[in-house]
């Protein structure tokens, strides 16, 4: 890995050439640089975390002066208790997994001697820009490596020290293994966005991770396919015959376990007859984490009873609060008549991230999950499942909302694409077709 203030030009150039070995590495090879990277980032643990703490020092006098925001501070925190062993697990998560390159996944016998196939094969190379999460450098690079692509990263300036710390780790890990140090690129060069958004000739894919400005920004400002999301307006739907307990552990961890996540609850909808029974547990339960409730005139009016704690986090819902992303303890509570005026609300307003149905009413939940137009949806089950290591993906290199090759979390299986091979002893497209002589197409399908 390559830490470089080159030219945008000539670090794509440098990308794409690189790709091209590393598209043709063995597993064993790429397999084996994991392993050294996961081995470097170890040794270098003292470094990157000092690194970090350089960065959360003035990020957080940014956010005091109002210039960054809490839930990007948050993000940026390396030493968060478990995020740097779920990094390094991360990498060894996906070294684990099945190679997926060369994967057939399709075979036809066109005629004899004329055998077509569909074979994965990597994108080629990706340009990941990304704010805060230092994380994401070992993320991408472990999925890079793993799927055959080559990676420019561009992160921005908050979280510099921490970048470079761990890409100078990176990199001393791929000068000992197989894989070309230019594979994997994190440029330093400050104000160069606009000029890698215009590499097309050489970038294949944009994976945008930040803010939703940022996210907005490269999808309107480049002609090179952009993989992401704008917003993560989760909602559930708290259904009539909703468990109460069950309903309140699982909205709960959905909005408190991790606010500043684009898998945190913004929105939470309440069938009318739940505002007298399931809701005033699920509120109070919200309320002693320390959340706001911003509720519709009728669930108002039903907490207001319950007095106390409950009653003084309870304010006025505002239209643009059902459109809002909070990423803090805020949360949006709407009254609905049914299922259908639930999903309707969520087509509406949501973001197509990650929704979920609280219900005892298999029927019910299944025409959510079956009309809800999210790349997640969820029966009885928190939204912070919304993540490639809890997938089983190893680790992800962002969250797609968009209805392209690869939606939800992405891992490997999202940074492949396929080609057809085809097989023949010397056959010409004019010997096929319906006229007098000519042959007949077979299309046999073959096993894989």
């Amino acid at each position: 890995m390559s830490v470089t203030n080159a030219d945008p030009t000539s670090a794509a150039e440098a990308a794409k050439l690189a790709a091209l070995t590393l598209a043709t590495l063995p597993v064993h090879d790429r397999n084996d640089a994991l392993d050294i990277i996961h081995d470097e980032l170890i040794a270098a643990k003292d470094d990157i975390l000092a690194a970090n703490a350089r960065d959360m020092e003035l990020a957080r006098v940014a956010a005091a002066g109002g210039s960054l925001s809490q839930s990007l501070v948050s993000r940026l925190d390396l030493a968060r208790p478990g995020k740097f062993e779920d990094m390094l697990k991360g990498i060894r998560d996906v070294r684990n997994l099945e190679d997926p390159v060369g994967q057939v996944t399709l075979r036809t016998k066109l005629d004899d001697g004329l055998e077509l196939e569909r074979v994965t094969c990597p994108i080629g190379v990706l340009l990941i820009i990304f704010e805060a999460r230092p994380e994401v450098i070992a993320n991408i690079a472990s999925l890079a490596v793993k799927s055959g692509n080559a990676a420019i990263l561009k992160g921005g300036k908050e979280s510099t020290e921490s970048f470079v710390a761990i890409s100078t780790a990176i990199s001393a890990a791929l000068e000992k293994s197989k894989v070309p140090n230019g594979a994997i690129q994190l440029v330093t060069t400050r104000d160069v966005i606009p000029q890698l958004l215009a590499l097309d000739r050489y970038i294949d894919l944009v994976i945008p991770r930040g803010s939703n400005e940022l996210v907005r920004y490269i999808k309107s400002s480049t002609k090179i396919p952009v993989l992401g999301h704008a917003d993560g307006i989760c909602a559930a739907y708290l259904a009539e015959s909703a468990n109460a307990d069950l309903a309140t552990r699982v909205i709960v961890d959905s909005k408190t376990n991790y606010v500043a996540a684009c898998n945190s609850l913004e929105t939470l909808l309440v069938h009318k007859s739940t505002l007298d029974t399931v809701l005033p547990k699920v509120a109070a339960a919200l309320v002693a984490k320390g959340v706001t409730l911003k509720c519709d005139p009728a669930s108002k009016e039903a907490l207001l009873k319950l007095g106390g704690d409950v009653a003084s986090k309870v304010e006025d819902a505002q239209p643009a609060d059902y459109d809002t992303e909070f990423l803090a303890l805020t949360l949006a509570v709407k009254t609905v008549e049914s299922v259908d005026d639930a999903i309707l609300h969520i087509h509406l307003h949501g973001s197509h991230h990650t929704d979920t149905i609280l219900t005892e009413e298999k029927e019910e939940a299944e025409k959510f999950m079956s009309a809800v137009d999210s790349a997640g949806v969820y029966w009885n089950a928190s939204s912070r499942f919304a993540d490639g290591m809890r997938y089983g993906f190893g680790t992800e290199v962002g969250i797609s909302t968009n209805k392209i090759h690869s939606r939800g979390p992405v891992g490997l299986e999202g940074l492949m694409i396929y080609k057809y091979k085809l097989r023949g002893t010397g056959q010409i497209s004019t010997n096929f077709g319906s006229g007098e002589g000519q042959r007949e197409y077979k299309h046999e399908k073959l096993p894989l």
